[in-house]
């Protein structure tokens, strides 16, 4: 059997059919979306995603929109008709590129719109959510039926950060560099100790960033767990076992932070990824792994094949 080597986190912008509010698009194709231009050349151009590949020894790649085309603050109606854009966008900027899957984005802040797209759309390898901004905290009610029907399919959700509310973030790229992991915290914390987990045991989630802070924090919670801290149900499972359900990348641009992420998550449950083209990414996705043995290399660079499911209605 050959065993294929996935980069699950990449990004590339769609091609739009239409005009939308708030969106502007100038004679390069470039988009600036509500206000906030999105520059990043290879954004544009899936024949350089697919280059970037080939030059550093990567099969395939999972390929998601980037955080600045969320737009979590738009009316119910308004996010229908954009993330559904953004899905043909992305199917058509991929058209004709067999190493690239498209992640389809759904709205975590509506969920009444998630559920239709989980049930809608049957040919995209997975699912991409923002983790944080201004999303409802991931173990509310009202997201039920979404992780119902996630659970259903099997297909990954891979989460991503969106823009984080804290203004105090706002100097130094802080929103970034301190914002993004702590998002990514904030949203497994509400899966594990809101029970969400738990509850569904089939829900396939893939963190990126090396999983934020989660790694660093997660014997934190156990520590919480186990000394019944005040909110914390008395039925919440150790949160250090429920996070091996979870997957996350090996973007942690240090050594210890990827086998930090290994401790916590497990070997079997890491994966390849390199934020393509965003400049906090890697250039070269096995760059984080060099200190491991090539055995190990090869084998998270491959483990994403044991996530993709046949894109059919259960």
């Amino acid at each position: 059997m050959t065993h294929l080597s996935t980069d699950v986190h990449t990004h590339l912008a769609p091609l739009l059919a239409h005009t939308f509010e708030g969106v502007e698009e100038d004679h390069e194709g470039y988009l600036t979306v509500d206000g906030h231009h999105i520059g990043a050349a290879g954004l544009y151009d899936a024949r350089r995603l697919v280059q970037h590949l080939h030059e550093n020894g990567v099969d395939r790649a999972w390929v998601s929109v980037p955080p600045p085309l969320y737009r979590q603050r738009l009316e119910p109606d308004q996010t229908r008709h954009w993330v559904r854009a953004l899905d043909n966008g992305l199917r058509i900027r991929l058209e004709g590129r067999t190493a690239l899957d498209r992640l389809t984005y759904i709205p975590l802040d509506q969920p009444d719109v998630a559920v239709e797209l989980i049930e809608d759309i049957e040919d995209s390898i997975g699912w991409t959510a923002a983790a944080g901004g201004s999303s409802a905290a991931l173990d509310e009610p009202a997201l039920e039926p979404v992780w119902s029907a996630l659970s259903a399919r099997r297909k990954p959700l891979l989460l991503h950060p969106g823009e984080s509310p804290d203004p105090r973030l706002g100097r130094h790229y802080l929103s970034n560099l301190l914002g993004n992991p702590v998002e990514t915290g904030i949203a497994v914390a509400q899966l594990v100790l809101g029970g969400v987990l738990t509850q569904h045991p089939d829900l396939v989630i893939v963190l990126v960033h090396c999983g934020g802070i989660v790694p660093s924090l997660v014997g934190r919670w156990s520590r919480g767990v186990a000394t019944q801290r005040p909110g914390i149900k008395p039925e919440t499972a150790d949160p250090a076992m429920t996070v091996r359900q979870l997957w996350s990348d090996c973007l942690g641009h240090r050594p210890e932070t990827v086998d930090l992420a290994m401790a916590a998550f497990g070997a079997h449950h890491l994966l390849l990824g390199s934020d393509y083209p965003f400049p906090m990414g890697l250039d070269d996705p096995y760059e984080s792994l060099a200190h491991l043995p090539s055995d190990l290399r090869r084998r998270i660079a491959c483990n994403a094949e044991t996530l993709v499911v046949n894109p059919t209605k259960p």
